[in-house]
């Protein structure tokens, strides 16, 4: 009796602490430094010795932020949500720190663990109406990871929508029901695949209804996003203004992270957003903080002074590894085989047809970028500094991985390689009072790194390039050109080795102003030969159409983010055909709706979509952002 007793216990045991393992939000954002995770076997004692504490009832507990998918493979997809007590996350503001060691996530010294796990069911359907079962398990959650919850479904077919949801064990109570979408097997021949892009989305700055246009319209089979996902920055007081966030304050620790991470995520278009389509997500600079590279941001860097003047006194170093883990926990992306805790860089082979690069230009060993937001700082030492063999926008390890992709990519021919780049590749001069300036934030502030992926596209004759960006609130379409090294014709777009589409942001601020002040400003970069379009005015995304033998880019702009609203403008088209490298001319058809056009004219009709009813209309707004 005894012995069938502890046998009991023990099988249970073991089975609870392989469900610990099924949430992969305990283990690191690295597999090579495991020590960035969180302990499960200890995580699973002191569930054992706690055991006579109050467990939660499941009638305590919800689902805080609705469910989400993401980084799809062929056979497989990441599966999140949250179930907790609270929409709250823990309310320590202690960082790890003293003789703890590096990466430490023992996390019970310094905030109040929960007691007892969280047990989670999930399911996943190969239909709508739920009848059939393709794959379940058991995973349990606590507050060492803030209640998250992500798990890998397995077994799955390739390019295959499938519907998943979570149920909270031994109760009726259950999450939203979630949609995902499995990659093409990398073999596949895949006639369509169509991918929504999205950047820089500030809470404060106004409503995010780019991300509810696209689930409106369920016009794509998954979502990129190129980072400013959050900002780090403090803006207003909840309850008192419109769009204001959680913590009221500048965020440094891991409370902050996770409890500005989880405001977000309460903005209905963005739940909406993950909870129909599988993400594929990267971060920029504002996931940590503004104008981010190796050794530090804008406002704080790896000095006594400003670590005693800059903030609660959090280092550099500190404040990165609290923003990875947060955002490791609270977004569905994977494990990377990583080099470093720092490693986000990873690829998706999409059957035939492209190629998925995804790049860390902003924080994987980057040397030092143009401050610009402390004036004067530092802008004229980086213009010297910009040709500089040393100087590194990804890093040695990473820009290495990046030429072996695109070879390896074009030696297995697929049709096309997207190249997911937060920080815009083209080199763009603005023109003010006779006097040319770059973005040194961006490549042009590191020429021997552009110069160097030039050459390995020229030299290897790697065609059908599409770079992504974001970054910079406006939108921008350009020819890929090495101009002054290899011929350039910019009436047909001949001697360019691929082409850039640049988005706006989903609600940051950009050239500002009105529709006629920001085309003004649109057209002072009319003197860069590979710049075909450009506009600053809208906030909006654009979408991806790839096909075996063209790509094209729509470009939709939100007429308003002052309000929740469905409302959608058709910008521009443009096309790219196999094997051209180039835009189609006439550059999107001959006209645009605002901005500037390289060949072509402007007109603007105000002729605009409401997502939500499919019908069209001509509207006009006075507000672009939240006041």
């Amino acid at each position: 009796m005894y012995t069938a007793t502890l046998l009991s216990l023990l099988a249970l045991s073991t089975g609870t602490w392989a469900s610990y393992n099924a949430n992969l939000n305990y283990r690191s954002p690295s597999t090579r430094h495991t020590r960035m995770g969180i302990d499960v076997d200890s995580v699973h004692r002191r569930s054992l010795a706690k055991r006579d504490k109050p467990r939660f009832h499941p009638s305590q507990l919800n689902f805080t932020h609705g469910v989400a998918s993401g980084d799809p493979y062929a056979d497989s997809v990441i599966l999140w949500t949250r179930v907790a007590p609270s929409l709250e996350s823990d309310m320590s503001e202690v960082t790890v720190s003293g003789t703890v060691g590096l990466y430490s996530h023992n996390t019970e010294p310094y905030i109040k663990a929960s007691a007892h796990p969280i047990c989670v069911d999930y399911r996943v359907y190969e239909d709508k109406e739920r009848h059939q079962v393709v794959d379940k398990g058991r995973a349990y959650t606590t507050s060492d990871i803030d209640y998250t919850l992500k798990v890998e479904a397995t077994g799955l077919k390739p390019f295959t929508t499938y519907w998943y949801q979570f149920q909270i064990c031994n109760s009726n109570i259950t999450s939203p029901i979630g949609r995902t979408k499995t990659a093409p097997g990398p073999d596949d021949a895949t006639e369509e695949i169509k991918l929504a892009v999205y950047s820089c989305s500030n809470y404060p700055s106004g409503y995010f209804n780019a991300y509810g246009n696209v689930v409106r319209k369920d016009s794509v089979d998954y979502v990129l996003h190129l980072g400013d996902y959050i900002y780090e920055t403090r803006n207003g007081i909840v309850g008192t203004e419109e769009r204001a966030v959680l913590p009221e304050r500048d965020i440094f620790t891991l409370y902050d992270y996770r409890t500005r991470l989880g405001f977000y995520r309460t903005d209905l278009d963005l739940v909406a957003s993950h909870q129909n389509f599988a993400w594929i997500p990267v971060w920029d600079d504002h996931e940590i903080a503004d104008n981010g590279y190796r050794d530090g941001f804008s406002h704080l860097n790896n000095t006594e002074e400003s670590f005693r003047n800059d903030g609660p006194h959090v280092s550099v170093d500190q404040r990165k590894m609290n923003a990875v883990r947060a955002y490791f926990e609270w977004m569905p992306l994977r494990q990377v085989d990583m080099d470093d805790g720092l490693r986000i860089w990873r690829s998706f082979k999409m059957g035939n047809l492209f190629d998925l690069i995804m790049l860390d230009t902003r924080h994987y060993d980057r040397s030092i970028t143009d401050l610009s937001n402390l004036p004067d700082w530092n802008t004229k030492y980086i213009e010297e500094i910009q040709n500089d063999a040393g100087r590194t926008l990804m890093g040695g390890r990473q820009e290495t991985w990046f030429e072996k992709q695109l070879t390896a990519s074009n030696a297995r021919r697929a049709k096309w390689r997207i190249i997911g780049s937060q920080v815009r590749f083209a080199r763009l001069g603005k023109e003010t009072n006779g006097k040319v300036t770059y973005n040194m934030d961006a490549w042009e502030g590191y020429r021997a790194n552009q110069n160097r992926t030039l050459k390995h596209l020229y030299d290897n004759n790697i065609g059908n390039n599409i770079m992504i960006a974001g970054d910079t609130h406006v939108n921008w379409v350009s020819d890929i050109a090495w101009i002054g090294e290899k011929p350039y014709d910019n009436k047909t777009g001949a001697g360019s080795i691929g082409v850039e589409f640049a988005g706006t942001a989903v609600s940051s601020t950009g050239f500002g102003g009105t529709i006629s002040s920001a085309e003004k400003i649109a057209a002072s970069y009319a003197a860069n030969d590979d710049l075909q379009w450009n506009e600053g005015y809208y906030r909006g995304y654009f979408e991806l159409h790839l096909r075996q033998d063209e790509v094209e880019a729509k470009y939709f702009g939100c007429p308003t983010v002052a309000t929740r609203n469905s409302w959608e403008l058709p910008l521009a088209n443009f096309t790219v055909k196999h094997g051209d490298s180039h835009l189609t001319r006439p550059i999107a058809g001959g006209h645009v709706e605002a901005g500037y056009i390289h060949q072509g004219e402007v007109k603007h009709s105000n002729l605009t979509l409401n997502t939500e009813t499919g019908q069209w209309q001509v509207v006009g707004f006075d507000q672009m952002f939240v006041a």
